[in-house]
């Protein structure tokens, strides 16, 4: 992969970034691919929500949105071209060729960073300040869009990874291992960094951001490496999972399935 990706102005524009980083990916079977599949399927639906009058404030939805995306698509542009994104992020396109975690580890990771990290960020810069309290129902609704995607997404990729619903019989605690940073917690703990961004002191965000950057870090590291035994499972999973890495962004694409559900069904 060796597109040059970032600075979209409108939503359209990240749709059709997230359009070239998937078909990159396809055609170079990166497994880089499979959270930007995912993602764009989530863009889709925003603009969408946009469009049937979903969110309160359309035209500062689209904002948000462009800010958030951007986030992701300057730090894939900074690992693809010998830059330094987030450790967050690091982390995340460096598993990417690791085969041997699930598609489920890769999808989790991507979210991880981006929920955790950027998505309180992007709030924060859409809505400055005391602006910050009435970005909070549609906050939570695009927040809601994106928690909602791991039920979903196991139920999908179960004929990629016929064995996936295995994993919480390898051990009761094994699906918290994996899914470590829980997506509701994840969701909290984003808003709380929006808030504390928008009305803090600028001169106390830099250490601030850093110290985020680790935990979200520490986090996307137990989601990759759980542990020995957990791993053991997981590698039992994993050996029935297809390793057709063109084939398994076409399904976390959508393609050919009803992947994305109604906007009322996503909250």
């Amino acid at each position: 992969m060796n597109g040059t990706y970032g600075g979209a102005r409108s939503i359209d524009e990240v749709l059709l970034q997230l359009d070239r980083v998937v078909e990159e990916a396809r055609s170079s079977s990166s497994r880089l691919g499979y959270f930007a599949a995912l993602y764009r399927m989530v863009t889709r639906k925003v603009k969408e929500g946009i469009a049937q009058g979903f969110f309160e404030d359309g035209p500062r939805m689209e904002r948000l949105d462009v800010i958030f995306a951007n986030r992701y698509l300057e730090a894939l542009n900074a690992h693809l071209h010998g830059g330094r994104p987030t450790d967050c992020w690091a982390l995340s396109f460096r598993s990417a060729g690791n085969s041997r975690l699930l598609i489920l580890q890769h999808l989790l990771l991507g979210m991880n960073a981006h929920i955790n990290y950027d998505l309180g960020i992007a709030a924060a810069q859409t809505s400055p300040g005391a602006e910050i309290g009435s970005l909070y129902a549609d906050f939570n609704k695009i927040n809601s869009i994106l928690a909602g995607l791991v039920g979903r997404v196991v139920d999908e990729i179960q004929e990629l990874s016929p064995w996936i619903r295995l994993l919480d019989r390898i051990d009761t605690k094994a699906e918290f291992a994996v899914i470590n940073f829980s997506m509701m917690k994840a969701r909290d703990c984003a808003w709380q960094v929006a808030e504390r961004l928008a009305l803090g002191d600028d001169a106390a965000d830099t250490p601030y951001l850093l110290q985020l950057d680790n935990d979200v870090t520490y986090l996307g590291g137990k989601v990759a490496d759980p542990g020995f035994w957990l791993n053991l499972g997981l590698g039992v999973i994993r050996s029935r999972e297809s390793s057709d890495i063109p084939r398994v962004i076409d399904v976390l694409s959508g393609t050919g399935t009803d992947a994305a559900p109604p906007l009322d069904q996503a909250v």
